[in-house]
């Protein structure tokens, strides 16, 4: 006989020196995480299901609102509005062209009414040399008031706009007199007066 030992007691003796328990446990767990992946796989293909149900639900939402609003155009209706708009926009580009052209023309109304007031500044309030010519030359109490004034007598008036005070400058003399003027004394002693003092 080749071997020494019963074959049945080495098979026993070789059973016993291998250690099968880790392996188990190794096996055990492999097919745990196996059914766990397996779950996993099972949860995400039903969410993947229930995505492509709703997008497909979405699709033919979208389909069927598409489809109306083919079957809604109308293409006679297009061309009008379209011909409108372009009507609404002539009209507008037209006004704001009128609007355009009224404001140059206000430009140059406004530039005239500046110049003219400019002129009228430079004049006063009694208007250019040829104006208050015109103006003394029409009115002999201002022609009086004029002489006055070039012989050293300036007359001022009271609030009624009555000349009853006079006011005599003598240059020579270095002298200034104010005479009040009164109804009761007469004209011709006021203009000796006057003369006197000047």
């Amino acid at each position: 006989m080749l071997l020494d030992e019963h074959p049945a007691t080495l098979i026993h003796h070789t059973i016993g020196n291998f250690n099968i328990y880790p392996d188990k446990v190794a096996i055990g767990r492999i097919n745990e995480s196996l059914s766990t992946l397996q779950q996993a796989r099972d949860l995400r293909i039903r969410e993947s299901e229930n995505a492509l149900r709703k997008l497909s639900r979405n699709l033919q939402t979208l389909e069927s609102q598409h489809k109306q609003t083919i079957a809604s155009h109308n293409s006679t209706d297009h061309a009008s509005q379209i011909v409108e708009l372009d009507t609404q926009k002539f009209r507008i580009a037209k006004a704001a062209s009128d609007l355009e052209i009224e404001g140059e023309r206000l430009e140059q109304e406004l530039d005239s009414l500046k110049s003219c007031l400019q002129q009228l500044d430079l004049q006063g309030v009694e208007g250019d040399d040829a104006m208050k010519a015109k103006r003394e030359a029409e009115d002999p109490t201002l022609l009086k008031l004029k002489v006055y004034r070039c012989l050293g007598i300036d007359a001022d008036p009271n609030s009624t706009g009555s000349y009853n005070k006079a006011i005599i400058r003598n240059a020579q003399r270095r002298d200034v007199h104010v005479v009040n003027i009164d109804t009761k004394f007469s004209r011709f002693f006021y203009a000796d007066y006057l003369w006197q003092a000047l």
